[in-house]
């Protein structure tokens, strides 16, 4: 999957690209991804505010370290979910005046989606399950995990540690 995502991006962008990762779930995937990825590469970072049910706002926590204008961008995110956050991405960064902006995602969870988004590179669609590892994670918890798992977010709000046996053996 990475690999097969690496290589249409670097397919799309010979000259080379900047990846700006989205912290921290996307980390994994961004180290995976620009190994793979045959052309040159950049890489930078962006933060927003933790997802709150029901706080409707997104705010920029951590912003970009350099100057993107002209640049063929590729904002990485680990999932796309109702499409606020990578919306509020995209504008953030087309504002500035990159040559390009694409998007790439590990996962697609489009069953949630609350705005329409068009996504460059999709690594793997999901059903409207709460996924932990490869980055994902639960109140800090699980990211380092290999491979992707499906877990209950309500059993994991009562208890986070819930699964903490099961899945590091």
């Amino acid at each position: 999957m990475v690999l097969d995502l690496a290589g249409r991006i670097s397919d799309r962008y010979p000259d080379g690209v900047l990846l700006v990762g989205v912290l921290k779930g996307s980390v994994l995937f961004l180290a995976d991804l620009m190994r793979q990825i045959t052309v040159p590469v950049e890489i930078d970072f962006l933060a927003v505010t933790p997802f709150t049910p029901g706080a409707g706002r997104i705010r920029l926590m951590k912003d970009l370290d350099g100057d993107i204008l002209g640049r063929d961008v590729v904002l990485v995110e680990d999932l796309v979910d109702t499409g606020l956050t990578v919306t509020y991405l995209r504008g953030e960064l087309a504002r500035r005046g990159p040559a390009s902006v694409a998007i790439a995602t590990l996962l697609d969870k489009r069953s949630r989606r609350i705005l329409p988004v068009t996504l460059d590179f999709v690594g793997r669609d999901v059903p409207d399950v709460f996924v932990l590892g490869y980055g994902l994670d639960f109140a800090g918890r699980y990211r380092n995990l290999h491979g992707l798992w499906a877990a209950d977010a309500t059993e994991l709000a009562i208890e986070p540690d819930l699964h903490l046996l099961d899945l590091y053996r």
